[in-house]
């Protein structure tokens, strides 16, 4: 079975030889050929410039038995192609050129120019899907429209979320505006992606965790659903809610094929309570990745031995690799999976 028709079958709740793997931040700093083209070129250079966001995509494949490549991106690029540019902070973290404060900030956003302005993005996914091989799938992403809010509101990473959590409680109305343009936004950069060849969308709501649970649905959670429904009927699309993996009911009401939980609960067990065909995907807590190759391997059986039989279960960590990542806990893990 290739990794396309494994990924395939997978996300389709068939059974397959064994769980398909793929990993989340697949690309970047833990790898030593990506640090060797850093020297040379800028994280936004590199996004942007096609033939770049090819190599950096290709290089995990090429290490190791992966099952998709993952077009190399960020979630920003959204917002940058709305008006709301962005950059790396000195001290670590994310950056924002302005602040969205008021009715002017928002109305200054342009959500219909955002796909024409991330035609970068086209042109990489057409030399990745040059260079891929026919047996690999390859997978597009987005954040949702409340996780890129944050960045947008707070003016940049943040601790306590104040700003955004302030504006949704004190002008519902300007609160509104900028998540139905994120949206907007959001349906065309997706749409383009599927057109492009990516073969399934995965949708980062990394700051899900800080949305009351009461207040999840308005917060976020019906904008990620306007978001599939306006994408092609039957799409695969995975969503990832971090910190909220309690609320599985409510994930599902979006729409999404298939689920990306964190590491705080057990797969089999929400597998095992879930009432719907849904493929899980997780969820090893990426810590492991910075010690022991032993309790790497011991762990990743583990959760392997849980999920048999092998019908709609992708592994994956529960959260994104880090540089400090050893490689050869990557090569672990994903051995592991391979030879299941």
């Amino acid at each position: 079975m290739t990794g396309k028709e494994r990924v395939c079958k997978s996300l389709q709740c068939e059974e397959v030889d064994r769980p398909p793997i793929w990993l989340m931040r697949q690309a970047g700093r833990y790898l030593p050929e990506y640090r060797a083209l850093k020297k040379k070129y800028s994280f936004l250079e590199m996004i942007k410039t096609p033939d770049l966001a090819c190599e950096v995509t290709m290089q995990p494949l090429r290490r190791f038995p992966l099952d998709a490549a993952i077009l190399f991106s960020d979630i920003l690029v959204i917002p940058e192609a709305m008006g709301q540019g962005f950059y790396f902070r000195d001290v670590g973290g994310i950056g924002m050129d302005y602040r969205i404060q008021s009715k002017r900030d928002v109305d200054q956003l342009i959500a219909s120019d955002a796909v024409d302005n991330l035609d970068y993005v086209a042109r990489a996914l057409e030399v990745i899907g040059e260079n891929l091989p026919n047996n690999e799938s390859l997978l597009g992403f987005s954040g949702s429209p409340w996780t890129l809010a944050t960045y947008m509101v707070e003016g940049g990473s943040s601790k306590n979320f104040s700003r955004i959590l302030d504006l949704y409680r004190e002008d519902r109305a300007l609160f509104e505006n900028l998540l139905s343009k994120l949206t907007e936004a959001n349906i065309g950069y997706l749409k383009m992606q599927i057109e492009k060849g990516a073969d399934a969308i995965q949708i980062f709501d990394s700051w899900a965790g800080i949305c009351p649970e009461k207040e999840y649905w308005n917060m976020s959670l019906k904008w990620v659903a306007r978001i599939i429904d306006e994408l092609p009927k039957d799409f695969p699309i995975i969503l990832y809610a971090k910190g909220v993996s309690d609320r599985v009911e409510a994930l599902l009401h979006t729409g999404a094929k298939a689920l990306s939980l964190d590491w705080t609960v057990r797969l089999a067990d929400i597998k095992a309570s879930l009432k719907h065909n849904v493929c899980l995907q997780g969820n090893l807590n990426p810590d492991l990745l910075f010690g022991d190759s032993g309790a790497m391997l011991k762990a990743t059986n583990h959760l392997l031995g849980e999920m048999k039989p092998y019908r709609g279960f992708i592994c994956n960590l529960g959260h994104g690799l880090t540089p400090e990542s050893k490689i050869e806990n990557v090569e672990t893990m994903v051995n592991a999976v391979v030879n299941s």
